[in-house]
């Protein structure tokens, strides 16, 4: 049917392209899940849109998440660009940090975003206080400019020693770069991130000019598709930060767009735990290929600014925490040498994919496990379960001298060890106990593997929202605007200039406010999270502390630092002195909040649950167990495991021990028995 005045969310993962579209006032929601179309993803968008029937000219928002960035990163399939830099310091973004590939080999491959031909060094010096040690010599850059537009260098970017504590020499040199440079791709270093560490600076702003007009190219061909079309109003993408900015805007910053996927599925969990009374969440969102999970407390997304997305590629842009395993449904299994059971994090992918898939994949995986024991439907599978089983038989259960559905349980048990791992690095290693929170299932195969795993992690609660596999487009839909700004001052606390630092943070939340004021997007209020990144004088690593609202004074900062300090590590270090090495502040829009309720539609349920089927699944032991379809249930729906619970984008696997309740907006809450 033809949708009017809604809200659209549109994801584009690797394998499909995700929509829901949401009509605030009812809730009545379209849904459409279609093949993602590469290399251009804006094929894949426009058929999501055609497959759900909505009028275009007729909806107030869509809200975009695209992997173009990260996808560009990783496979290094970027934008030639050119760098120049401080005389002496061409290397910085290769040298890195005297890390490794391999912790314990020599072995490893990392290719820098700007190779060294394309990286040019020009005279200029400024110390880190920002005093001026040797003028920017203009001829030299104007020079080297030249070359780089010879060499076919498409983006540029400046990155000059110490210019976070005083860009006069990168404002200039961009003011010569615009007249002559063929385009606006310009990146200054201290204007993206304005913090100390050369290396992470650098490398942020060589990623983000490299990207630009990859992403400005699709974007724009986006809108001007959708417009074309009937879309009125603007596109906004997501950010990696949670939030979204306009398409016209957001090629400009655009290495903040990269882990904006991940980041909409965190956004989605947050809205969906509050409406459920849940705010303390650890989000599991399993796919093909790889789990991310994260940590939300006080229904507040994770953001930090000290991601690294792969080795030695550390982007230093607010984002929301995620971090990533490599266990998904195509992990392949396999005996090793020394006799021991591995799982991933090599992946069959889509295509062949696992054995039971029947397109010639010959390794076994985790998928394949799944279906020998009864977590999947055999009939599904055909003559390709056979294969699966013969293949478990062979490559596992032989040389570990265990039966086939023995050697598919070893399987599953190794990767919920692999994601439980995941799980305790964000919560654990933070100081909190999992123990505190609910798990927040979503992604095709998280719900599968959610009720083992949170036995293993002691936690007492699993929230399965009502759509799983759709999660990251529902993020899209209920994302806040939102804009983050970090200054680094690395001063002492006993000779910080405190006037400067309210001046600061006055200045940023003034920057947000009129960003958002720019946006044309309803509200509810403007929110501004303000902290520190402080450490003891002497220290390397850093800790973000929460600032009150106000003007702190220095002891408010030291009190608040070393109250931070104890609440992670348990230790007082009164007579050492704090440094506040970066201020932090975020402005968020609030945007109203969305009825969630409809996105199973209600004509579908029914007044009594019946099994479409009885089926043999392994739970140590073969055991008959219901079968139920998730849109059929009531919204009042409980019940006790063992069960599965399937529907069109997921299998939920319930446990013996265990009771499954529904709540208003339809998720299910699985009670987990010791």
């Amino acid at each position: 049917m033809a949708v009017k005045g809604l809200v659209a969310g549109v994801d584009v993962g690797g394998t499909f392209t995700d929509l829901i579209v949401l009509d605030p006032a009812t809730g009545a929601v379209e849904l459409a899940k279609v093949p993602t179309s590469l290399p251009d993803q804006s094929g894949g968008v426009l058929a999501a849109f055609e497959a759900a029937g909505v009028d275009l000219s007729a909806l107030n928002l869509i809200v975009h998440g695209t992997t173009t960035t990260t996808n560009a990163v990783l496979e290094r399939k970027l934008s030639r660009t050119g760098m120049v830099t401080t005389e002496g310091f061409r290397d910085v973004l290769e040298l890195g940090r005297r890390t490794r590939p391999q912790a314990y080999g020599m072995t490893g491959r990392f290719v820098p975003v700007i190779p060294r031909d394309l990286r040019l060094e020009v005279p200029e010096r400024m110390d880190a206080r920002g005093r001026v040690v040797t003028a920017l010599d203009e001829r030299a850059l104007r020079a080297e400019l030249a070359r780089l537009i010879e060499a076919g260098c498409e983006s540029l970017v400046i990155h000059f020693l110490h210019a976070y504590a005083n860009p006069a020499h990168e404002l200039r040199a961009a003011e010569i770069a615009a007249e002559v440079w063929p385009n606006r791709h310009v990146t200054c270093g201290h204007a993206l991130l304005s913090e100390s560490r050369e290396f992470e600076r650098g490398v942020t702003a060589a990623v983000n000019a490299a990207v630009q007009p990859l992403l400005e190219r699709y974007v724009g061909r986006l809108a001007g598709e959708l417009s074309a079309r009937g879309y009125g109003r603007d596109l906004l993408v997501m950010n990696g930060n949670g939030g979204m900015v306009t398409a016209g805007a957001v090629s400009r910053e655009a290495v903040k767009t990269v882990m904006s996927g991940p980041a909409s599925g965190v956004m989605a969990a947050v809205a969906t735990g509050r409406r459920a009374g849940m705010p303390d969440l650890l989000t599991y969102d399993m796919g093909g290929t790889s789990t991310d999970v994260a940590m939300i407390r006080g229904g507040v997304a994770p953001v930090s600014n000290e991601i690294e997305v792969e080795y030695a590629m550390p982007i230093h842009v607010p984002m929301v925490d995620v971090r990533t395993v490599g266990a998904g449904g195509g992990s392949i299994a396999r005996v090793d040498a020394g006799g021991m059971l591995r799982v991933g994090p090599e992946s069959a992918g889509s295509y062949p994919g696992p054995v039971c898939y029947g397109r010639g994949g010959t390794q076994v995986t985790l998928s394949d496990a799944n279906l020998i024991l009864g977590r999947l439907p055999a009939a599904r599978f055909g003559v390709a379960a056979e294969a699966a089983r013969a293949a478990m038989a062979e490559q596992i259960g032989a040389p570990l001298g265990l039966g086939v559905e023995e050697a598919a349980e070893a399987v599953v048990r190794i990767a919920n060890t692999h994601m439980a791992g995941a799980v305790r690095m964000v919560s654990i290693s933070l100081g909190a106990d999992p123990r505190d929170f609910a798990l927040f299932a979503f992604g095709g195969a998280g719900p599968l593997h959610a009720v083992a795993l949170a036995r293993e992690l002691a936690v007492p609660k699993v929230l399965v929202p009502a759509r799983p596999g759709l999660t990251n487009a529902l993020g899209c839909v209920v994302a806040d605007l939102r804009h983050d700004f970090v200054r680094t001052l690395n001063r002492g606390l006993d000779g910080l200039d405190i006037g400067a630092v309210h001046e600061v943070l006055a200045a940023q939340e003034a920057e947000g406010r009129r960003l958002i004021g720019a946006e044309r997007v309803a509200l509810k209020g403007v929110r501004v999270e303000r902290s520190a990144d402080m450490q003891f004088l002497g220290q390397t690593h850093l800790l973000r502390v929460a600032l009150p609202s106000g003007t702190p004074s220095r002891e408010d900062l030291q009190a608040l630092f070393e109250a931070a300090y104890w609440a992670r590590f348990k230790v007082e270090l009164p007579e050492i002195r704090a440094a506040l090495v970066n201020l932090n502040t975020s402005v968020v829009g609030e945007r109203p909040e969305m009825d969630l309720s409809r996105l199973i539609d209600p004509e579908g349920r029914k007044r009594v649950a019946d099994p479409t089927e009885m089926r043999r699944v392994w739970f140590g032991g073969w055991q008959e167990v219901p079968v139920y379809w998730r849109d059929h249930l009531p919204l009042d729906w409980s019940n006790e495991g063992p069960m599965i619970v399937e529907q069109m984008d997921t299998t939920l696997v319930v446990e013996p021990g265990c009771r499954v309740t529904g709540d208003v907006d339809g998720n299910l809450i699985v009670e987990v028995g010791v």
